[in-house]
């Protein structure tokens, strides 16, 4: 990666194209420190500092502003959420799908609706971030109409800015604008885990504890070890894939002869990408989340032995977590990839599998082995949500911030497309052509 990057930094285009992205994230990052009037930033950390629920989760994606309630507090959440919705109606919605389909046109009336739908999206999450902030964490100043106006204003315009700046760095920069906002929100988080684990260390320093104390050292060495070994794993099985063979028949156009080359079908073993983790992350959340809003149920009524049942304290959190995945990963998988539509494409081009007949033969063979595929993605996606929740057994804490497996794919997601882009880019720029 480093080498590629220094490859790239040589280059006068794709140097200025770094450097934008960087000039963007910088950008961001100073909005994400722009402090909101009327926000009691004090009493907002106080209330969001639980982990476990889903405002910890918006805290992790938004690099701390959510519970700060900065101008980005909202994050890229309504443009992601936006995102989802327009890739979800375009199958239910014919009209969509035919736009989806219509080439670069399509595609930009496509964006445009997604834009008016982040800024729908933006609206209702800020005025139920601002219910939140007058209500439960009593972080409101002053509860008049025209606070509310400016509080709603600027989170909305922060998540509108968000958006464009996502999209500039897509159009002029290096890698998808709004992971590489992801990436950085998520890189700003490892310093203060870092000052979390020297805190700990220190306050067993504190009490003389010096027998605990070389047993923490020794557990967190045994965590940045094991760390190390997920991240390789992580990056070996993101880039792992499948390869049916494809064979494309010989068919004569005139004088030419086209046709005879082999080929493959590349099948991604983590087709889904960190979609299903950040669906079941939300779903199984919930609870704890409601939790916090009713801090005063009595010891053993029902609903308090209900909110412990689903706690990540219990049992019952990771398996739920699992078994969401795995349904989540099927249903992502069934969305984003057609094998029928690939099948006739195949047939169409004059390609087919060897030893499978085109056409439904081969549409159900590509959905038999991508069946499996999706099962092996989803346990290894169970896998990596499930790490920090081991740790956490332990006992030992990294203070607000939970490093988990979202955060882990989404760094290796990021790092592993903008390494691939640079490479192809400059692959590009040293391609001499066909006559020298």
């Amino acid at each position: 990666m480093f080498k590629t990057l220094a490859t790239a930094w040589k280059l006068p285009d794709l140097r200025r194209k770094l450097l934008f992205t960087v000039m963007i994230l910088v950008l961001f990052r100073l909005g994400c420190v722009i402090q909101v009037p009327f926000i009691d930033t004090a009493a907002l950390q106080e209330t969001f500092g639980q982990s476990g629920t889903l405002f910890d989760y918006f805290n992790i994606l938004s690099g701390q502003a959510f519970s700060q309630g900065t101008l980005f507090a909202l994050s890229v959440s309504p443009y992601i959420t936006a995102s989802i919705v327009m890739q979800l109606l375009g199958i239910a919605i014919p009209a969509l799908e035919r736009l989806q389909k219509s080439g670069e046109e399509g595609q930009k009336k496509i964006n445009m609706i997604t834009r008016y739908v982040t800024v729908a999206l933006a609206l209702v999450t800020s005025y139920g971030y601002y219910l939140t902030l007058k209500n439960s964490a009593d972080a409101i100043t002053d509860d008049g109409f025209f606070p509310m106006l400016v509080i709603l204003s600027c989170h909305c315009a922060g998540a509108a800015i968000i958006m464009w700046m996502g999209e500039k760095i897509t159009e002029h920069g290096i890698g998808n604008g709004i992971s590489m906002i992801l990436f950085v929100n998520i890189v700003s988080s490892l310093p203060t885990m870092a000052s979390s684990f020297v805190s700990y260390v220190s306050t067993y320093a504190q009490l003389g504890m010096s027998e605990n104390l070389g047993y923490v050292i020794a557990i967190y060495a045994a965590m940045l070890v094991v760390a190390v070994g997920i991240v390789a794993f992580v990056v070996f099985f993101t880039e792992s894939e499948r390869r049916l063979p494809v064979q494309y028949a010989k068919r004569v156009v005139g004088r030419k002869m086209y046709g005879g080359q082999s080929t493959h079908l590349p099948l991604k073993m983590n087709m889904t990408g960190v979609m299903p983790i950040i669906f079941a992350s939300t779903i199984v959340s919930l609870p704890s989340t409601i939790a916090m809003f009713f801090p005063n149920l009595e010891k053993g009524s029902f609903w308090k032995g209900f909110f412990n049942f689903f706690s990540t304290s219990s049992w019952f959190y990771p398996v739920l977590m699992c078994v969401l995945i795995v349904a989540f990963a099927y249903f992502y998988q069934s969305i984003s990839f057609n094998p029928l539509e690939v099948a006739n494409n195949l047939k169409k081009n004059g390609g087919f599998i060897p030893g499978i007949r085109p056409g439904k033969p081969t549409s159900d063979f590509i959905k038999k082995s991508l069946n499996k595929i999706t099962l092996i993605g989803a346990f290894f996606l169970g896998v990596v949500a499930l790490i920090p929740m081991l740790v956490g057994l332990t006992g030992l804490s990294f203070g607000t911030v939970t490093f988990g497996g979202t955060s882990l794919l989404i760094l290796v997601g990021v790092i592993v497309e903008v390494r691939t882009q640079l490479e192809s880019q400059i692959t590009m720029r040293h391609f001499k052509g066909f006559l020298e």
